[in-house]
């Protein structure tokens, strides 16, 4: 009883946690769009996010690109298909690894750092100040930073599916022998704009997921400095996951047959 007493207190926990999620994310997205809109704070958060953002997200689609032209030309030399590997890498890197791997990047900048901020103005008793002068702590910190997050990361993703892309070219065409016309004929000839598309839908999911979990963990921080420690890891745990997650869910609603 005593076994089952804790997996039952463990599920309520969890279906607590997930109504007030719910709950956070719909007073979010009210004040994300609802007027009046703070249009110096939503634009210092798009440059927070989005251009800040961009060294990590470009280096790390270079070397995806690179890495995965690589290992696909191996994979496909051993049935003699080594003229795939533009196809793959394009496919690959526009519908699934652009998405997510520059979302998981930015998740561990911008979430730790959005419930970082937020929690210690919740320690240090400065959204208490904001409600005692009449301003409503969503509106001017949650609404733009979720705004923000979701418009600009699936800029953010095109760029790194570029970047990705052309580390693969590199790859092929300096490493591996390819011809550069034939490569990117391939590329161009075998691109859908449905791969690029389900990409950035992917992507501004996964920005709003990032934005609200730095959001929730730091508005709802506790406890002193631990707290906010506490508040900046779980932001980046549950938002990682919780965009691993999405993009299963979000392939499965865009291409299920």
């Amino acid at each position: 009883m005593t076994m089952l007493a804790g997996i039952g207190r463990s599920f309520l926990s969890f279906l607590a946690m997930m109504g007030a999620v719910s709950t956070f994310a719909g007073r979010a997205i009210f004040h994300a769009f609802a007027p009046p809109i703070y249009w110096r704070l939503l634009g210092k958060q798009l440059i927070a996010v989005g251009y800040f953002s961009l060294p990590v997200v470009g280096l790390t689609a270079l070397f995806t690109g690179a890495v995965l032209a690589r290992q696909i030309y191996i994979g496909t030399g051993r049935i003699g298909a080594e003229s795939a590997v533009p196809t793959i890498v394009v496919f690959s890197i526009t519908r699934e690894l652009g998405p997510v791997i520059a979302s998981l990047m930015v998740a561990g900048r911008v979430s730790a750092a959005m419930a970082a901020e937020i929690g210690t103005m919740r320690v240090s008793e400065q959204i208490d100040a904001l409600q005692t002068l009449a301003t409503n702590p969503f509106k001017y910190l949650v609404g733009p930073r979720v705004l923000a997050t979701t418009l600009v990361l699936p800029a953010l993703v095109l760029v790194g599916d570029v970047i990705g892309v052309m580390g693969g070219y590199f790859m092929a065409t300096e490493m591996l022998g390819f011809s550069g016309s034939a490569y990117i004929r391939n590329t161009i000839d075998f691109l859908e704009v449905s791969d690029v598309v389900s990409g950035l839908v992917k992507a501004a999911a996964f920005g709003f997921l990032i934005a609200l979990m730095g959001c929730f963990h730091g508005y709802r921080s506790q406890g002193g400095a631990q707290g906010v420690g506490r508040a900046t890891t779980n932001a980046v745990v549950s938002s990682s996951i919780l965009i691993l997650a999405a993009n299963y869910v979000i392939t499965e609603l865009l291409f299920a047959q």
